[in-house]
């Protein structure tokens, strides 16, 4: 038995397939999901992505703060980057997200799962051009906290040219999901342990103001707590549709 949401499609609508070789997912195929909806929800409910990429000293895998707008997903970093002085010489990458929603704990050691949200992008970043730079950047910083860009000092001349801004389009992106209980052994079900999942998600905290901050916190920052981390549907910029 396979523990994964029903499919969106009407009985009139075909699967998505993947969009190449590389993309379809091999191991419990059943998890993929290649229709640019469920991409999009899980990039957009990410705030990091991991970048694999091979440069002139070996492979690399690096972290780094990611968003979406229309078919691409962005990150930047500063010009002395090495990994975006690599990125922009057209290298092939590998882009992962994953969200952990659950630990699910079966009656066998072999049994026990993950619930989880998964994306992965396969091509090459592309230089965002100057002119769209100051809009690229507004989103990333209303994605992370919707309100915060109206309040605080635009970046001025000299921060924006020592920023690289690059993104990657999501046409070639596959999503492995697994969602639902244990999948366990009809032998093992009557073994006497207890069976179920835990669920996790990543919570907001109380925020903590800066000691040089006299100022009473602004809505955006009061509201904070209310968030839901990691959930898809998370407030996005215009750019993001």
């Amino acid at each position: 038995m396979s523990s994964i949401p029903p499919s969106t499609s009407s009985s009139d609508e075909p699967a998505a397939a993947a969009p190449s070789a590389r993309t379809r997912v091999r191991r419990i195929p059943e998890f993929a999901r290649y229709d640019a909806a469920t991409v999009k929800d899980i990039v957009d409910a990410a705030l990091v992505c991991h970048i694999a990429f091979a440069g002139p000293d070996g492979v690399h895998c690096i972290p780094t703060g990611c968003w979406r707008a229309g078919g691409h997903l962005y990150i930047h970093g500063s010009n002395g980057s090495r990994m975006l002085r690599i990125l922009q010489s057209g290298v092939a990458v590998a882009v992962t997200i994953t969200l952990l929603d659950a630990l699910v704990l079966a009656r066998s050691a072999f049994n026990h799962a993950m619930n989880y949200r998964s994306v992965v992008v396969y091509g090459t970043f592309e230089v965002v051009p100057d002119a769209e730079k100051p809009a690229a950047l507004a989103a990333f910083l209303e994605r992370i906290l919707p309100g915060r860009q109206a309040t605080i000092r635009p970046g001025d001349a000299k921060e924006l040219a020592s920023t690289t801004v690059l993104r990657i389009g999501l046409r070639e992106a596959a999503a492995k999901v697994r969602q639902g209980p244990p999948d366990d052994n009809l032998d093992d079900l009557d073994w006497p342990v207890w069976a179920g999942v835990l669920p996790m998600r990543m919570t907001p905290l109380a925020p903590v103001r800066d000691a040089a901050c006299d100022l009473p916190p602004p809505p955006h920052v009061i509201s904070w707590t209310d968030r839901r981390l990691e959930e898809p549907g998370l407030p996005q910029s215009p750019a993001a549709a």
